[in-house]
């Protein structure tokens, strides 16, 4: 099969830059339901200009490109060994080429691969069928949202819904639940894929299948349909909105499927995904593996834009920062305030606040801005260049933030999804903020990147060094301020509200 790696090489790099026709609808449909003017339509401008900008420079619509999940139909008597082998080298060949960022490590040392290769990963579910070309369809979900899914046992009490019964009304509430739940911090707006039933880890692989349907069709069982159509109305009243900063759209689709299971067990099992919802597939000729066809897409069809206008949507009326950034002016910044930062910003997420609790930090922090992100980055001689951006979730630095303020003088922490009570105190305290970036927009903030001046603790990997990144025009949003004030906490007792609602509806 000559052309099979370049075939499986244009999958990855398509799946990974280029939303698919269905997703793209359902994005530019719920656009226009933000009311002018606020946040949520201010978060929807930027996710649509960074779709735009992915597909343009064919560079990944977001930083996290996910854990590959290839689901594979083969024709009896071709070689399952073959086409895995292929899916590596092309796998690994499209992170050299910064179509994925260096995901995959090693659960024992913390060692990063390298190169999206290691034990599990890829993942891979094979089966045959009676066709006479494979198909391969690619999942790309990304951490954030993949940390966001959640599994229920029925009967079970659920915050503000009540009981959740062995029946449709108690999946109805709990998927209402999933949505309430992942609040901002799975980029919302999302998607589900549902399964009821089965058990509890084959049960999750259904779920995620769902995400396989397009958005746009329709379940073959009507319960199901019902079901389906119903989430997607009443989430959309709950009001999590766009990066869970509050408003109209919080799910751009429901998809559920069910699976018979055992008298003791009733599981529903709910695959989060994000906006970013990178999902393609083909199918291949089973002599030559050349393409013969794309699913989900016509590559003969113009990609249409998204976004109505070029560059960041800006009213006038956004603060200037430049950095290092002083306690005076941090102190005067309110939850609402959209800022535009300039200067040095030095990223750090997991690995490097994990280090930041034995160790000093290998640059000065004092008056800095920490930003919560793992880049894709590419070395071309000497220098680094920077290929996507986007922040990743804060709220996995719960345990250390608050302490990395206090001890180091950071003044601002960039990430998306919001933190908690802990850091909130801190900030009040030290007079620090948090700036809420738009999850997924990699190239948005990968063009505000000037340069990156420098690398440190690069042994933790790309994706969780510290890079000293020079940036103009960073826009963010004040979302947690020093006075005590979180934009999250408020969002989610109205949505807890919202949810109660829903109850009996």
């Amino acid at each position: 099969m000559e052309f099979l790696k370049s075939s499986l090489l244009d999958l990855i790099t398509e799946t990974s830059t280029n939303l698919p026709p269905d997703v793209r609808a359902a994005m530019a449909a719920a656009g226009p339901a933000e009311t002018p003017g606020t946040q949520a339509a201010q978060a929807f401008a930027i996710i649509a200009g960074n779709i735009d900008m992915a597909a343009e420079d064919e560079a990944p619509i977001c930083q996290d490109t996910g854990m590959p999940t290839f689901f594979v139909r083969t024709p009896l008597g071709v070689s399952q060994i073959e086409i895995r082998k292929a899916v590596c080298e092309a796998i690994a060949e499209a992170t050299r080429r910064g179509k994925l960022r260096p995901n995959s490590v090693d659960s024992i040392t913390g060692r990063n691969s390298g190169d999206n290769l290691g034990p599990g990963t890829p993942v891979f579910h094979f089966e045959q069928w009676e066709e006479r070309d494979i198909e391969v369809r690619l999942i790309l979900k990304g951490g954030g949202c993949e940390n966001k899914n959640i599994q229920y046992s029925l009967p079970c009490p659920l915050e503000g819904l009540g009981r959740a019964d062995r029946n449709l009304e108690g999946v109805r509430k709990c998927i209402l639940h999933a949505v309430w739940q992942a609040q901002g911090q799975g980029c919302s707006p999302g998607a589900l894929g549902v399964c009821i039933g089965s058990d509890r880890a084959h049960g999750y692989e259904l779920a995620k299948e769902q995400l396989l349907r397009p958005l746009d069709d329709v379940n073959a069982d009507a319960a199901l349909a019902g079901i389906e159509a119903r989430v997607l109305e009443e989430a959309n009243r709950i009001g999590v909105g766009p990066m869970g900063f509050g408003g109209n759209v919080s799910l751009i689709g429901c998809k559920i499927a069910a699976a018979n299971r055992l008298p003791a067990s009733f599981f529903v099992s709910v695959a989060y995904e994000c906006w970013a919802f990178r999902r393609l597939g083909v199918r291949l000729d089973a002599a030559s593996g050349a393409i013969t066809q794309w699913l989900y897409r016509d590559p003969a069809r113009p990609v249409e834009r998204l976004a109505k206008a070029e560059g960041l949507p800006l009213t006038g009326r956004e603060i200037h920062l430049e950095a290092p950034l002083t306690e005076e002016q941090v102190r005067a910044l309110k939850v609402g305030d959209v800022v535009l930062i300039d200067g040095d910003m030095y990223t750090g997420r997991d690995a490097v606040h994990t280090y930041l609790m034995e160790n000093a930090p290998p640059v000065d922090l004092r008056g800095g801005i920490l930003y919560h992100c793992g880049p894709v980055m590419l070395k071309q001689g000497d220098e680094w260049v920077t290929k996507a951006a986007g922040p990743t979730t804060s709220i996995r630095e719960e345990p250390y933030q608050g302490e990395v303020i206090r001890r180091y003088g950071v003044r601002a922490v960039v990430g998306k999804g919001g933190m908690g009570a802990r850091t909130l105190v801190a900030m009040e305290e030290c007079g620090a903020v948090y700036l809420h970036a738009i999850g997924g927009a990699a190239q948005v903030y990968a063009r505000a990147v000037e340069r990156v001046a420098g690398v440190y603790l690069l042994d933790f990997g790309i994706p969780e060094a510290m890079w000293h990144l020079k940036v103009r025009n960073f826009l963010a949003i004040v979302t947690m301020d020093a006075h005590g004030r979180s934009l999250h906490a408020e969002v989610e007792r109205a949505t807890s509200e919202a949810l109660a609602a829903l109850r009996e509806a």
